[in-house]
Formats: C-alpha cells, sequence, structure tokens
C-alpha cells in the first residue's frame, strides 16, 4: 500500500486559504487603524477573524481531515488522522498592530503521516507568499558574510556565539514567518532560532523551505514532524544547506 500524499489540490488550497485570510486580514487592519481601536483589541479581533474563517473553509472543503489552530481548542482526536492541517491564522500579532510593521504573516499547512507535505506563507503587507504549490528559487548569494536572523530572544545567547564563531550578522525581528521568509526569498542565508515555538508557527515555513531546496530541522538535525501529542516543539533552523552543519555543531 502507498504512503499518503499532500495532492496538487491539497497544495491550491493551502495558497488560496492563505492568500484570502491574509488579504481579509489586510482590510481589518486597515480599518482597526482608522477607527483607532487599541492594539490589543484589534489583535484579539483579527486572530478570531482569520481562524473563523480558515476553519470553516477546511470543515467545509477537507472534512475528513483533522485541524489544528493556535486559536482552537486542540482535539486530541486530531492523532489518530493521517492528515492534519495545521493553521497560524496570524503570525506575528505584535507587528500587526503596530502601524508600519509588515513582519507578519497567516501560516497553513499540511502535515500528512507527521511529514510537512503542504504549505503556504502569506506575508499580505507586503504582497508575497512562498508554497509549496510553487516551490521558490532562492536565489545565490554574494554576501560576504552569512546574514543569520534570529528571534529577539535567540540574539541575547546563540545568536551571539553564532555570529562570532562564523563572522556572520545577526539581527533579531518579526515573527517565525517573516523570517522564514528572508530566507526563502535570499534575503537572510539562516533562520534560527532556540526558542519556544509550536507546529504551528513551523509547519508552514517549513513546508515551504523544504519545497525550495533548504535545509529545515531541529537543533539536533533530526526533521521536524507534527501532529504531535505535545504541540510545543522548540528550537528551529532554515538555511542554506552549506550553513546547516557549522550552525548545528554549535548549538549541539
Amino acid at each position: 500500500m502507498s504512503e499518503p500524499v499532500a495532492t496538487s489540490d491539497d497544495h491550491e488550497l493551502a495558497v488560496t486559504l492563505a492568500r484570502e485570510a491574509g488579504e481579509m486580514l489586510v482590510e481589518l487592519r486597515a480599518k482597526g487603524f482608522s477607527k483607532r481601536v487599541s492594539p490589543w483589541a484589534l489583535q484579539d479581533h483579527a486572530d478570531l477573524a482569520a481562524h473563523r474563517f480558515i476553519i470553516d473553509r477546511l470543515h467545509e472543503e477537507r472534512p475528513d481531515d483533522a485541524v489544528v489552530s493556535e486559536e482552537g481548542r486542540d482535539d486530541r482526536s486530531r492523532l489518530g488522522f493521517d492528515r492534519v492541517w495545521i493553521v497560524d491564522p496570524l503570525d506575528g500579532s505584535n507587528s500587526y498592530s503596530s502601524r508600519g510593521a509588515d513582519d507578519w504573516a497567516v501560516h497553513v499547512a499540511l502535515a500528512v503521516e507527521g511529514r510537512p507535505d503542504c504549505g503556504a506563507v502569506s506575508m499580505p503587507s507586503v504582497g508575497d507568499l512562498a508554497s509549496t504549490a510553487d516551490p521558490a528559487v532562492v536565489p545565490d548569494s554574494d554576501r560576504e558574510r552569512p546574514l543569520i536572523v534570529v528571534s529577539r530572544q535567540t540574539l541575547q545567547w546563540h545568536g551571539r556565539v553564532i555570529a562570532e564563531a562564523l563572522d556572520a550578522e545577526v539581527y533579531g525581528f518579526g515573527s517565525a514567518g517573516a523570517k522564514a521568509m528572508a530566507v526563502i526569498r535570499g534575503q537572510a542565508d539562516a533562520y534560527f532560532t532556540s526558542g519556544g515555538l509550536y507546529e504551528w508557527d513551523s509547519c508552514a515555513p517549513v513546508a515551504a523551505a523544504l519545497a525550495a531546496g533548504l535545509h529545515a530541522s531541529r537543533l539536533d538535525g533530526t526533521p521536524c514532524d507534527y501532529n504531535n501529542k505535545n504541540l510545543f516543539a522548540p528550537g528551529l533552523l532554515i538555511c542554506r544547506k552549506g550553513l546547516a552543519e557549522p550552525i548545528l555543531s554549535l548549538v549541539e
């Protein structure tokens, strides 16, 4: 018997949902700013609206699949499913509610038997989207020193160690999706975090990065797997393949 795989329709569905949810979030953001809604109220409203939009569509389009969303209740029955959609309706909510910030994203992914087979990451503020439906071609880099993007927490410790050991530039900013997109688009050479992540933070970015031919793994070098009993999955590296071994050797 052949193993389950994502279909071309799954890849296109992930793109459609990430794009349409992103468009809705852009409209909600503009209305919130115009009405001077508080950042916290804007975040909460947008998170829930995007969650409902994506979940309702997935229940309609894929009624036989399980779904996990950051904004939803974790139904452990998902553990009995081979196909599980993993969604972050609004990755980077603090950036979303900050005027002028564009480093927020929408993640829609499908894990098949734990593999991140299908995913789309949309950055609506800049009109960008990366996905497994149309894998990115990562441009070559002419940087003399590798540029590594990290979370602000990672910057405080591991980021400095890596910068010194690899003579790299290390920059801390924004959401997981935005940092992964920076590597996929060739604006950075690696995204590294030793901090806390949940499966919805990384599943779509990892799927899009792997489809683009990049390295993606946990910090012990093992592949990223999904739909685990515990959805907390700290530590992630997405990078050009030549940087994987040097970076991982520093954090073992």
